[in-house]
Order: C-alpha cells, then structure tokens, then sequence
C-alpha cells in the first residue's frame, strides 16, 4: 500500500506559502515570459488520498520539468487548496470533480479561480463491496447492515465523497445503523484489501477511475435513487494568475486530456507494481513506455 505524505494540513501552512512565493516572485514588472519556464516554481497542490489527482500531478510535473520548468508538489486537504488557489498560494490543482463533488468549493471561490476544462469525464462516485457480497445495490443494504459489520468504510472527512455518503446516501437509503467511518484513503484501501484477502464482506466508498478496481475483487452497489450523482468529469482548477504567470503551461494544461484506461495503466504502475511513495522514476518510466501520448500533451 502506498504512503501519503501530508505537507500541508491547515491553513496556517497555506500562508507560509504565500510569503515563500511572495519572496520567489521578488519585484517583476508583472510580465511574463511566453515561451519557456518563468521566474519561480509552479505550485501544484494535490489533494490527500486522491490517486487520480496524485498521478495526473506526477506525470504533468515530470512533463514540465522535462520542458525546463521547475515544480513543487504540496499534499493538502481539499479546504485548503481552493482557499490557496483563490489567494494565489497554490497555481493549480488537476482534480476537481464536477458538477456535483467539489461544486461547494467551486460555488465558494468559482470567481476567484479559473476552471481549465475536464481531462477525464468517466468520474463517479461510489459505494462498493467485495465481488462476492450477497446484495447488489443500496437499497439492500440496510437489511444486510450486520453482514458488513454495521460499517462503511469511509475515507477523509473533508471530501465531497463523505459529505454525500453522509448527507444523502446514508439518509436516503436508511442507513443509520451503519456507522460511516471516518479515516483516508490509505486506511481504506487497507481495510479493502485486508477483507478481501480473507473473504470477508466490506463496504468502503469508492470512484471512478481507481485503480482499486483492479487491484480488488470488488463490484459498485447499485444507486437506484441516484443520490451518488451521475457520471462527473475530473477538471483542472487553477489561480486566476496562472494563465499570465505560465502561459504556455496553461494552455497546455487546458487542452489535456486522459481516458480512463491510460489513467488506469499510469496508476496500476505507481500504486499496484512499485513500493513506497517515490513515484518520480515510476512516472519516468511509464512516460518512456507512452513517450508518442505523453508527447501530443504539448505538442
């Protein structure tokens, strides 16, 4: 299972980055070069625990490097990185869920950040459990809540995916027997893994892509009432600066785009085949093996 490094966990952090950029960005005149790397690191925020997030943020930072440009990756809850993105903290985060699981942080700062456009529309939000459990949808779960230990296995308090579990699906289903369990993304995936290693029944919160789907015998419950939402589509989000500050990375940020199964392919390497959380020469390597995609990112 990999490990998370969490960099950044509250708002304190968040400001200390701003000085440090403050100083990175000493006194321009405001104009930005339009081809070539620019006078400071590009700031990448990555939401904990989110593994699409984490990948796209690997590839297009080994992308830029690669070009000449330097960037930083800071790990941090999702709160913090809209309210960074809006003061200018954070240049862009490449895993909004839209139109349904980040639309409070959108609704919140959406003036003050500028949306790049979707690079995986197959995003969705789900309740699963292992591929042999006796009930195939939510409505039979409540009835069944004994078998999977009165328990769903949830996954960091902040996210849009507990928020809906809690407000609409447990509620909407008569879950209230089961307690929804707060913990991340690691700690569920361990417990995934853990419970299907040993046949036993699980119910964690889960979405499209995830690599989990690979990895585990698992199924999606079915969500008749449709309190999961539909299919969403995974955005770039960055600080309304970005598109002067990098000009040439911002279009190319706006223009990419990534199916479901490359995604899969990029982190069944990260997550499934290698150990330990140093994804730089994993990344490096699957790019070598995709070298003709990677390429039309920024051709």
């Amino acid at each position: 299972m990999t490990k998370r490094r969490n960099l950044l966990t509250g708002l304190a952090l968040a400001g200390a980055a701003t000085l440090a950029l403050a100083g990175c960005a000493g006194t321009s005149d405001g104009d930005a070069a339009t081809d070539g790397p620019a006078d400071r690191p590009i700031e990448i925020a990555v939401f904990n625990g989110w593994d699409e997030g984490i990948a796209a943020s690997y590839l297009w930072q080994a992308i830029l490097e690669e070009k000449g440009y330097d960037v930083n990756l800071t790990y941090a809850d999702v709160a913090p990185v809209y309210q960074g993105l809006a003061g200018g903290d954070f240049d862009i985060v490449l895993d909004t869920w839209l139109p349904t699981t980040h639309a409070d942080y959108m609704d919140r700062y959406g003036d003050d950040v500028d949306d790049l456009g979707a690079w995986n529309d197959e995003a969705k939000l789900t309740i699963a459990v292992n591929e042999d459990a006796p009930i195939d949808s939510l409505d039979e779960l409540a009835a069944a809540s004994g078998t999977f230990g009165d328990r769903i296995i949830g996954i960091e308090p902040g996210s849009g995916l507990m928020r809906i579990t809690g407000d609409d699906v447990v509620p909407g289903y008569g879950l209230d027997k089961l307690q929804l369990v707060e913990s991340s993304t690691p700690a569920m995936l361990a417990e995934l893994k853990k419970a299907t290693d040993a046949g036993e029944n699980i119910a964690v919160t889960l979405w499209r892509p995830h690599w989990a789907y690979n990895a585990f015998p698992v199924k999606d419950l079915a969500d008749p009432k449709g309190l999961l939402g539909d299919a969403e589509s995974i955005h770039s989000v960055a600080a309304t600066s970005f598109q002067t500050d990098f000009p040439e990375v911002h279009g190319w940020i706006s223009g990419f785009r990534m199916p479901s199964e490359t995604l899969y392919s990029l982190e069944d390497a990260m997550f499934n085949q290698a150990s330990g959380d140093d994804y730089g020469p994993v990344v490096k390597k699957w790019i070598a093996e995709n070298q003709e995609w990677v390429d039309a990112l920024t051709s």
